[in-house]
């Protein structure tokens, strides 16, 4: 079978890149950066600005720097910053020296502030949030000028001197920048540029009681790292003017912002307000709970980096807001771990069988394939004997047509193994059922085929039972029920959705005797099942493995349907 190779889809960023060093703008060069607000972990729509970022620098010989925005220090913390270098290091990415954080340039950001107020650009307004949210008006109502705006120069640096140096209590006054309270972008309608925050820093302790706000920490902090391309996500193209105005002001260098679509996933949310809720109320086990969409999330799930940035890549980048169907996301792990993850046999619901023509103390080590589609990762051995588990579901007293594995007097293949018929089975009295089957083997079938060119068309896995080892598998699933999570309704109840169903724990299963010692997050394909990786909460008593994703492949079914 062929398979059609992949095109990225047409990049518009990728497009003004090449014409700007066609003109040889920015002196040819190709700087830019990734900048989360360390405050919370990072999600899969924060992997697709990564891969953006870094992807677009490495493609271009350019530069990519990490930033952390932490201009809000009641919400940000030394352990967001650890996880965010930690999340990009694993998805592929290296900023080198790179790594820089807003806090750097306060006294810097200070400066600015001043010189702004010297030029009669900025004031000290000393309205109530509320008056401020009040005066700033409406998208059909234009705002109304603060009493404060035309405060002079002098008493503007003064107070904002004195607000520095901790006098005033939060909330009495902010510096707003002197724009145009009419202006029809409400962005430009003398938004805040410092606020006071009598709140210690994680940095910067106690030094600092005001504080930047993002509008005029982030145009600022891009020049001063001479960024050349300041990437945002679509929600920020009404700050673009702001962005402008801010560094046209000031006479600095000026990178160019472009605005590009976020990731939005069906089933999936990426609020961090929701995410917050669903750690905080329980309904997750915590941040990296593998039904999360965080990195770490996806990470303990059993995700690997490749099929993460192959999927960044395959979405591309767009103009308009859509929603990905994650279905893409599930066919690019699964394309990179049929490659990559060796293949194992256990069994999730167990029904034992008794081959009773087998020698009851024999044991045999059958040869099996790692992985079909790499010889180079080899074989390994298998124990066989007497007493085998199988799925419950790979038997049937009363099977229907087109069922063609094990049911009375039918021959089936045990894979790697023999030929197995069944005689017989055991009923639970009480019940009715079956609890045991009996079957006989062809010896000559070793291997699974027959010298004598009988086929059979059922194929199933199995284990040793005296050999197997009992473990624990979680079974996830979607955590919502519902697909366009995106499209809520304003004051919605997004916990609504959230499906019962969402993890099974099914304990004890049985897997074979190679995975007992199986490092932590490695993947492996249970034949037949799905795809597998080790949790951290796996232990040699008892060994726990998380499903990563079915076999069962639904987005090569709908670009099937869609002909492409």
């Amino acid at each position: 079978m062929t398979t059609k190779k992949f095109t990225p889809p047409p990049n518009f960023i990728k497009n003004i890149i090449e014409e700007d060093l066609k003109k040889g703008k920015y002196e040819g060069r190709v700087h830019t950066r990734f900048p989360p607000e360390p405050n919370g972990y990072l999600h899969i729509g924060h992997a697709k600005s990564i891969c953006l970022n870094f992807g677009l620098a490495e493609e271009y010989g350019g530069k990519c720097n990490l930033r952390m925005d932490d201009t809000n220090p009641e919400t940000e913390r030394e352990e967001y910053v650890e996880a965010i270098k930690e999340d990009v290091r694993w998805l592929g990415f290296d900023w080198e020296d790179r790594l820089y954080f807003a806090s750097d340039y306060f006294e810097k950001l200070y400066e600015y502030a001043v010189d702004l107020i010297k030029k009669g650009k900025a004031y000290v307004d000393s309205l109530s949030p509320e008056e401020i949210r009040e005066y700033r008006g409406t998208l059909t109502r234009p705002g109304k000028e603060s009493p404060y705006r035309n405060r002079t120069v002098e008493e503007n640096l003064d107070l904002f001197e004195r607000m520095r140096k901790g006098e005033f209590p939060d909330g009495s006054h902010v510096l707003r920048a002197k724009i145009d309270m009419s202006h029809p972008n409400l962005n430009m309608r003398d938004p805040v540029m410092y606020r006071i925050k009598h709140v210690p820093h994680y940095r910067t302790g106690n030094r600092w009681c005001i504080y930047p706000t993002y509008d005029f920490t982030h145009c600022l902090s891009d020049s001063i790292e001479r960024i050349t391309h300041s990437i945002c996500t679509l929600e920020f193209e009404d700050h673009r003017p702001l962005y402008d105005w801010f560094l046209d002001e000031l006479g600095v260098y000026h990178p160019q912002q472009i605005e590009f679509a976020r990731l939005n996933l069906t089933y999936t949310v990426l609020s961090k307000r929701y995410l917050s809720v669903l750690v905080k109320e329980g309904f997750v086990s915590g941040w990296d709970d593998p039904r999360m969409p965080t990195i770490r999330g996806l990470r303990r799930r059993g995700f690997t980096p490749e099929a993460i940035r192959d999927f960044c890549e395959r979405i591309g980048v767009a103009k308009r807001n859509s929603v990905v169907d994650i279905a893409l996301l599930e066919h690019c792990l699964r394309e990179d771990l049929n490659k990559r993850a060796p293949r194992a046999m256990a069994v999730l619901d167990p029904l034992k069988v008794v081959i009773i023509n087998y020698p009851e103390n024999q044991v045999e080590e059958l040869e099996a394939i790692n992985n079909p589609e790499d010889q180079a990762m080899g074989t390994r051995k298998v124990p066989f004997s007497r007493v085998l588990y199988i799925e419950k579901s790979d038997f049937m007293e009363d099977p229907p047509k087109k069922y063609y594995r094990l049911a009375p007097g039918r021959e089936v293949r045990l894979r790697y193994g023999y030929y197995i018929t069944c005689v017989d089975v055991k009923k639970d009295p009480s019940t009715g059922e079956v609890v045991e089957v009996h079957c006989t083997y062809d010896p000559a079938t070793r291997g699974g085929w027959s010298p004598d060119g009988r086929k059979v068309r059922g194929t199933i896995h199995w284990v040793s039972a005296q050999h197997a080892i009992a473990a624990e598998a979680r079974l996830y699933d979607y955590l919502f029920t519902r697909a366009d999570m995106v499209n809520l309704e304003e004051g919605e109840d997004f916990k609504q959705y959230i499906n019962p169903e969402s993890l099974k724990v099914v304990y004890p299963c049985y897997v074979e005797p190679s995975l007992l010692n199986a490092p932590v997050e490695s993947r492996y394909q249970f034949e037949r099942l799905g795809y597998f990786c080790v949790d951290p909460d796996s232990s040699p008593d008892r060994p726990v493995f998380n499903r990563i994703v079915t076999l069962k492949d639904t987005w090569s079914k709908i670009q099937k349907k869609l002909g492409s």
